[in-house]
């Protein structure tokens, strides 16, 4: 609840800073206003935050516990641990993400009269699923190096950052935005913007996002299974 609430704030606050910011409706892809594009942008950080450290986090607390020794010795597979461990945080968030929507075009005068909401449903999905690769990933070097928050932590701010989440990319340098333009946050910020305030033009930033989630989740099933591998043989999966 107290995330909820948090995450509402946080949509108001940029509600009142999007009231004193100035930018064409043409630099803000297809937004009405500025407060408009930084929601989308507000929603993809919680579905990033809960997917990139989601697992990460939940690792970290079983190893203080002393219970991820237990959970690992259960008779499932490690990738069964991994997506086990993740289904929660990524189910709240994408949850999370439509009710800030909802409460957006319900409270804050967001405007959705064009909007495709089963478009915005599957790239959303869809960027979770992209993006539970990276926290797969980073739940692995927990294991090894039990530390791994700091780091989702630099991540998620990047990847936001960099797609384009409270500002528009072609403010960045243009080495940067070629940068930014690679990243999965932003064919799923673009693809939820034109979902939300288009109505279309949605379809091949969700191709890029599955695509992407076939490439990236197993090559992170993969390395989270080889590196629990590793801890085992060492010996210190109990080690905190």
């Amino acid at each position: 609840m107290l995330d909820i609430f948090f995450g509402i704030m946080n949509l108001v606050v940029f509600y009142y800073i999007s009231r004193a910011v100035a930018l064409r409706a043409g630099d803000l892809q297809g937004a009405p206003t500025y407060f408009a594009f930084a929601s989308v942008g507000i929603v993809l950080t919680v579905v990033m935050q809960a997917a990139t450290t989601g697992l990460a986090k939940r690792v970290r607390e079983e190893q203080l516990t002393g219970t991820l020794e237990i959970l690992v010795m259960q008779p499932i597979s490690s990738i069964q641990l991994a997506v086990g461990l993740t289904g929660f945080p990524f189910l709240f968030s994408v949850i999370r993400g439509a009710l800030y929507i909802a409460i957006g075009a319900l409270f804050l005068d967001l405007q959705l009269g064009n909007a495709d909401i089963l478009g915005f449903v599957l790239v959303l999905a869809a960027t979770g699923c992209a993006l539970s690769a990276i926290g797969i990933a980073l739940g692995a070097i927990v294991l090894v190096f039990k530390q791994g928050e700091a780091l989702a932590a630099v991540v998620t701010f990047g990847f936001t950052m960099l797609g384009g989440a409270l500002f528009p990319r072609d403010l960045l340098p243009d080495w940067l935005q070629y940068l930014g333009d690679l990243l999965p946050t932003r064919f799923a910020l673009d693809g939820l913007r034109s979902a939300l305030f288009e109505g279309g033009g949605w379809h091949g930033d969700l191709v890029a996002l599955i695509v992407t989630s076939v490439i990236l989740i197993p090559l992170a099933l993969w390395f989270f299974s080889a590196l629990l591998a590793v801890v085992k043989r060492r010996g210190s999966l109990s080690q905190y």
